[in-house]
C-alpha cells in the first residue's frame, strides 16, 4: 500500500476508499437544491449553450454571432475590449493598442445597433461580461430593444455587474467600492420595475478562480460577495424575494473532475441557506442558478490540441454539477482569440455531451456516491469557515479593503505554481510528456481597428444633437450627487447617442477613481 497522500486541488485529502453512506434524502428542485434547481433538470430542458464571443469591431462580431446561432448556439455572450470595460472611448489615449483586442469595441448605441444587426433581442438571451460600465451597456441594450419595438419587460439576459470581484481578483474597476455598490443597487431597483426578466448581476467566482484561488475559495468568496450585494439591496429597501430571483452566479470549471462537481453542489446548498437567513421565503429567491465557463487558466499554449480534452472534462463536470448555461473555451485560446474552427469545436463539445453522452438522462447522476457526498460536505464546511472569517471583518467590502481576500488568492496561486514547478502536479505537455508540437493558426486583430472606431465616433458626434447630450450629462451628474436612481438618465443619454466614455467621465467627476 502506498504512503503517498492524495488531495484535491483545494488540498482536501482523498481517502483510498469511501464506503460509509451519507444519508441524503434531498430531492432535486427542493430546498436546499443540492441535487439541482429543477426536479427534472435536463430531461425537461438542456442548459443554454452560450458561447462567449466578441472581437474587433461590432461588424466583425456580428458576423461571428450569426455564425454561432446558425451552428446551434442557444444564447449569446458578449466579450468587450478593455477600453469598454474601464470606461474609455476608442479615441482616448488610454485605449491605444487595446481597441478590439480582447473583445468588441463599443463606444455608443450605434455600435450596439451594428453588433445585433439582424438579431431580434426578444428572441434570444444575451449575457454581457461587463462590470464597472454595466449600467451603460445595459442602457445600450434596452435602448436598442426599444428601437426594435420590443417590450422591454420581456427581454432577458444577464449583465455580470459584479464589481467586488474586480477589486479582489480582476482589476477592471473604475470607481471606489461604495459608489460602485450604489450604482449596482440602482440597477437592481430599476430592473425590478422595468426589466423584470433581466438577471441584474452574475456574481462571479470565475475570475476569482482565474486569479489562482482554490475551488473552496472560489465559492466562499463568491457567496460572501453575494451576501454583500444582497445586504446593500435590502438596505436600499428592496425585497430579497423579488431581486433574489434575478441574481445569478458564474463559476469556473477546472480539471479536478470530482472536486468541481462537488463544488457546484455545495455552492447551491450554501446559497439556499444563506438566502433563507437573509429573509428569503420565495423558493426562487433561494435557488442558485449559474453559468459555467471552462477554465481559461487551465488552457496551455504547449500542445494546444490537448486543450480539447481539458475542455471536455470541464464541460462534463459542469453538466454533472447542474449548470444552467455553459461556455466551452476554444482550444487555441492560450494563444489568441478563438478562430472560427476552434469556436465550432468548442460548441460541438457541448452538443456531444448533450446528445451523445447520456449524462443528461437522469438528475444528479452522481448523487449518493460516497465520494461525491462526502466531498460536497467537506467543501461546504471549508467554504463556511472562510465566510465566517469575512463576516467577522464586517463583510466582503471590508475584507477586500483590508487585502484579506487578495492575499488568500495570491497564496493559493503561489502554492499551485510551486507544485507544478516541483512536478508534484503534472500538466501534460508543460512539465511532463513534452514534445515539439506545431501551434495551430491563430487569429489576430489589426491595430487599424482603432482608426476605424475613432472615425465612426467622430462622425456620430457631428451628427447627434450635442445640446441634448450635454443636458443629459448635467442631469446625470446631479443624480450621481443627490442619490437619485441613475438608470433612467443613462438610458435617455444613450438614446441621444452619448458615448460610454462621456458617461463614465461624468461618474469619475463625482465619485473619483479607485486606487488599490
Amino acid at each position: 500500500m502506498t504512503d503517498k497522500k492524495f488531495t484535491t486541488d483545494s488540498g482536501i485529502e482523498i481517502k483510498q476508499l469511501y464506503s460509509e453512506p451519507i444519508a441524503n434524502t434531498e430531492k432535486p428542485g427542493e430546498f436546499p437544491y443540492t441535487r439541482g434547481v429543477q426536479a427534472d433538470m435536463y430531461r425537461g430542458r438542456l442548459w443554454t449553450m452560450r458561447q462567449y464571443a466578441g472581437f474587433s469591431t461590432a461588424e466583425e462580431s456580428n458576423k461571428r454571432y450569426h455564425y454561432l446561432l446558425n451552428q446551434g448556439t442557444t444564447g449569446l455572450s458578449v466579450a468587450f475590449d478593455l477600453p469598454t470595460q474601464i470606461g474609455y472611448d476608442s479615441d482616448h489615449i488610454m485605449s491605444d493598442g487595446e481597441v478590439g483586442k480582447v473583445g468588441v469595441a463599443i463606444d455608443t448605441l450605434r455600435d450596439i445597433e451594428i453588433l445585433f444587426d439582424g438579431i431580434k433581442l426578444e428572441n434570444i438571451t444575451t449575457s454581457m461580461t461587463i462590470n464597472a460600465t454595466a449600467s451603460t451597456l445595459l442602457a445600450f441594450y434596452i435602448a436598442l430593444a426599444r428601437k426594435q419595438g420590443a417590450d422591454i419587460k420581456k427581454i432577458s439576459g444577464t449583465i455580470q455587474n459584479d464589481i467586488l470581484k474586480e477589486y479582489a481578483a480582476r482589476g477592471t474597476y473604475i470607481y471606489p467600492p461604495k459608489p460602485s455598490m450604489r450604482i449596482i443597487t440602482d440597477i437592481f431597483e430599476y430592473c425590478s420595475n422595468e426589466v423584470p426578466k433581466w438577471n441584474t448581476i452574475s456574481i462571479s467566482g470565475y475570475h476569482i478562480r482565474e486569479a489562482g484561488s482554490t475551488a473552496v475559495q472560489e465559492i466562499a468568496f463568491t457567496l460572501a460577495n453575494a451576501k454583500a450585494y444582497s445586504l446593500a439591496a435590502i438596505e436600499k429597501g428592496l425585497d430579497i424575494n423579488v431581486f433574489g430571483q434575478r441574481l445569478s452566479f458564474f463559476f469556473n470549471a477546472h480539471n479536478n473532475f470530482f472536486e468541481e462537481i462537488a463544488k457546484f453542489r455545495a455552492a447551491r446548498r450554501m446559497w439556499a441557506k444563506m438566502a433563507k437567513e437573509l429573509g428569503a421565503t420565495n423558493p426562487k429567491a433561494m435557488m442558485l442558478r449559474f453559468h459555467t465557463q471552462t477554465g481559461g487558466a487551465t488552457l496551455q499554449a504547449q500542445q494546444a490540441e490537448n486543450n480539447i480534452m481539458r475542455v471536455t472534462l470541464q464541460a462534463m463536470a459542469a453538466v454533472l454539477g447542474g449548470t444552467q448555461s455553459l461556455h466551452t473555451n476554444g482550444f487555441d485560446e492560450a494563444l489568441s482569440l478563438p478562430t472560427e474552427n476552434a469556436a465550432r469545436i468548442a460548441l460541438r463539445t457541448q452538443q456531444i455531451v448533450a446528445y451523445e453522452s447520456g449524462v443528461v438522462d437522469t438528475v444528479d447522476p452522481l448523487g449518493g456516491s460516497y465520494f461525491i457526498e462526502e466531498l460536497t460536505n467537506t467543501i461546504e464546511a471549508e467554504a463556511w469557515n472562510y465566510i465566517q472569517k469575512i463576516d467577522a471583518m464586517g463583510g466582503s467590502v471590508n475584507a477586500i479593503e483590508q487585502g484579506y481576500i487578495q492575499k488568500e488568492i495570491a497564496d493559493a496561486s503561489y502554492r499551485y505554481q510551486k507544485d507544478i514547478e516541483n512536478k508534484d502536479k503534472i500538466i501534460v505537455g508543460v512539465n511532463n510528456f513534452i514534445s515539439d508540437a506545431v501551434n495551430p493558426p491563430i487569429m489576430r486583430v489589426d491595430d487599424s481597428i482603432r482608426v476605424q472606431q475613432i472615425e465612426k465616433l467622430k462622425q456620430l458626434k457631428a451628427e447627434r444633437d450635442n445640446e441634448k447630450v450635454k443636458a443629459d450629462l448635467v442631469r446625470l451628474d446631479q443624480a450621481a450627487k443627490d442619490g437619485s436612481n441613475v438608470m433612467p438618465i443613462i438610458i435617455e443619454a444613450v438614446e441621444n447617442y452619448a458615448s460610454l466614455g462621456e458617461i463614465a467621465d461624468t461618474f469619475r467627476g463625482v465619485f473619483g477613481e479607485y486606487r488599490a
